[in-house]
């Protein structure tokens, strides 16, 4: 019940989809971990099918410790021997097999002894938080202990690379909260790419986080500095904040009318060279309506812990009552204090 030592994956992938071409470049080192983030439809399934011999390449190359898997057009190896384990959404466990079987599936299909293979799934099954559950069938189990079950299968297979599409989406809070927690520590030092759409799966299970728009990685690099200085919307958003682009005048970020400072030094400094094309970035529960520069209001929605006022420069995350008189088309102070806004630079 061994990982093998952690491989290196470098992929150059060029697939051709309907509306766009997904044209990115992934090296991972060993033994670490990369998440990858971005819109729906933005092209994340299709790298991993391409990795995990799903999705042929158009044109690319993939390898693992310097074996070739995918060169076209003449080399393409088949997804059960390419020692890359791919785990999804859905646990896909066999239905008619005992637990203890699904996951002493892989070695016993490498040529493993069944009673080596089917003790090793036994020591499995104690790693991921299920002893003594071998002899049930899947359908006895909740989807959480399914997922788990799906996690020790992947890795009794003893995989170079395992990629995760996503294993927690459908799981409530406190069951994907366990299972995070089992797989950070499960997947130490295992080669893994893991798209997820949740910011908090990537700071927790990843030491580096790619964006990907349209096919194209926009923006890479460690976790907490692509959530704390996003270069695009879309990184915004996905760090769960608010980014505005104009440039630095007289100190602080200048946008039209709208002029916001900053008490953070390195933001300031960024400021300093008039002209500097810049982006401001805050959270919309730290903006404040009643004061700043006048804005129009173009929409509000409400959230789940309140109402965000969406302006023509700005948005803010304000309670009921405060938004309560507040309609599309009015105009309204709208600011953020500088210790809440920092600046970072624009492309």
């Amino acid at each position: 019940m061994t990982i093998p030592d952690a491989a290196e994956l470098r992929a150059r992938i060029r697939v051709r989809r309907r509306d766009f071409v997904v044209d990115a470049t992934l090296d991972v080192a060993p033994g670490e971990t990369v998440a990858v983030m971005g819109r729906s439809g933005a092209g994340k399934s299709t790298l991993l099918g391409a990795l995990a011999g799903l999705t042929p390449l158009d044109e690319g190359e993939i390898s693992v410790d310097g074996r070739v898997l995918d060169r076209p057009p003449r080399t393409r190896t088949a997804p059960m021997h390419r020692g890359i384990v791919l785990l999804g959404q859905e646990a896909r466990l066999f239905p008619h097999l005992p637990v203890r079987e699904n996951v002493a599936f892989g070695p016993r299909a490498a040529g493993v002894p069944a009673s080596v293979a089917r003790d090793a799934a036994e020591e499995w099954l104690v790693r991921v938080g299920l002893p003594g559950t071998g002899d049930r069938r899947p359908a006895q189990l909740s989807g959480g202990e399914q997922q788990r079950v799906a996690v020790a299968r992947a890795l009794a297979a003893e995989p170079r690379v395992v990629l995760l599409d996503e294993p927690l989406v459908a799981l409530d809070a406190l069951t994907a909260s366990e299972i995070r927690a089992m797989l950070r520590e499960r997947l130490a030092g295992v080669t893994t790419v893991a798209v997820t759409h949740d910011a908090i799966d990537a700071a927790a299970l990843a030491d580096r986080l790619v964006i990907v728009e349209r096919g194209r990685v926009t923006q890479e690099g460690p976790v907490r500095e692509v959530l704390s200085a996003p270069l695009t919307d879309v990184a915004a958003r996905i760090a769960g904040l608010e980014r505005l682009v104009g440039e630095a005048r007289g100190g602080a970020f200048v946008r039209g009318a709208l002029r916001l400072a900053s008490a953070d030094p390195a933001s300031r400094a960024l400021a300093a060279t008039d002209g500097a094309a810049l982006a401001a970035v805050y959270r919309a529960t730290d903006a404040r309506l009643g004061e700043g520069t006048p804005v129009r209001v173009v929409s509000v929605e409400p959230t789940p812990t309140g109402v965000r006022v969406v302006t023509d420069e700005g948005s803010a995350e304000v309670a009921p009552i405060e938004a309560a008189s507040i309609r599309p088309g009015d105009t309204v102070l709208w600011s953020v204090p500088p210790e809440r806004v920092r600046f970072v630079a624009s492309r």
